[in-house]
């Protein structure tokens, strides 16, 4: 076949766009319905358990299809464990976070965990990308932030709130370089396998940092109408409403896994972190009427522009260093 016909056909080769794309969407999703757990009386930390169990069942699935041919050497369970207690990890850190910072820095900060993708890809996998990927990634790290500002909880007295965003932004961003540099000797089942353990470990700490008791507004004025508490929810619209929702996280998980198998790293993190937003923001819009302020507006333009540039980059010649097919 000529050298031109190949150039045709190598770009629509592209396995990661569909997984990174599904990813997208579950994510968006899950963004627009996460807020609905704690509306209705089920705490962060319990959400983070029914997360840490709804991983299970696309783990088994995925391990299943592949005749269940889990690797055990040292290095895959070291890696995917690696990934999964990275991702939860910063997660249980930021719960404690968000009680002692404000939330509108925190969420800007750990939104540039990208960065520390990029910056390690670069560096370690050698990834590059032309201008069109190039001008997509500064785009996508321009937009990211102005995507997650939220004004509310937290007064942010002292700088450990600053120091613990950090935190959380380097493990996210080690997180998914681990990802890609698994990918490379490690199935991707045997990966998703291990991250699921890894999410799992950590469930009795969240269930450690659990307020059982929620607060209720009363929604009177006056001096005698005072908050009260109730149990956690624990029927249909709480712990159930709130599996299905994870589901959408848990199998948007297994896609990113599969999107860094075949893709660049420096592509796939910020187009996965700034096109979910995209959806969110839409599915808001149109189902509860949230109308972004004027700095998120433009963070969505910007990430829109982002992620199609993203989409166009070119596909290159696979290498030797190419992970396992």
């Amino acid at each position: 076949m000529s050298t031109a016909a190949n150039a045709i056909i190598a770009p629509r080769r592209r396995p990661w766009l569909g997984f990174a794309i599904v990813t997208v969407v579950l994510w968006g999703i899950w963004g627009a319905l996460s807020p609905l757990s704690a509306e209705h009386g089920f705490p962060d930390t319990l959400v983070y358990c029914v997360w840490a169990l709804t991983m299970i069942p696309p783990a088994l699935y995925i391990l299943w299809r592949s005749g269940w041919a889990l690797e055990r050497s040292p290095h895959a369970i070291a890696y995917g464990l690696a990934i999964g207690l990275l991702g939860a990890g910063g997660q249980m850190l930021l719960f404690h976070t968000l009680t002692v910072g404000p939330a509108y820095f925190v969420f800007p900060i750990i939104s540039l965990s990208p960065v520390v993708t990029i910056a390690l890809s670069f560096l370690f996998l050698r990834e590059r990308a032309g201008w069109c990927g190039a001008l997509g990634i500064a785009l996508a790290l321009l937009a990211l932030p102005m995507l997650d500002l939220s004004f509310g909880r937290g007064d942010g007295d002292g700088l450990g709130w600053f120091l613990q965003s950090l935190l959380i932004m380097l493990a996210w961003g080690v997180q998914a370089y681990f990802m890609r540099l698994a990918n490379h000797t490690v199935r991707a089942e045997s990966i998703f396998f291990y991250m699921m353990l890894g999410g799992l470990l950590l469930a009795p700490v969240a269930l450690a940092m659990t307020d059982w008791t929620q607060p209720v507004n009363s929604g009177l004025d006056g001096p005698w109408m005072t908050d009260w508490t109730q149990p956690v929810n624990s029927g249909l619209d709480g712990p159930w409403m709130t599996a299905g929702i994870q589901l959408l996280n848990a199998i948007g998980a297994l896609t990113l896994v599969h999107a860094f198998r075949h893709g660049k790293a420096i592509i796939v993190a910020p187009l996965t972190n700034a096109g979910a937003p995209l959806i969110t923001a839409a599915l808001s819009l149109v189902f509860a009427s949230v109308v972004p302020g004027p700095l998120k507006m433009a963070g969505l333009a910007l990430a829109l522009v982002a992620s199609l540039l993203l989409v166009l980059e070119p596909e290159r010649e696979t290498t030797d260093a190419d992970p396992l097919p």
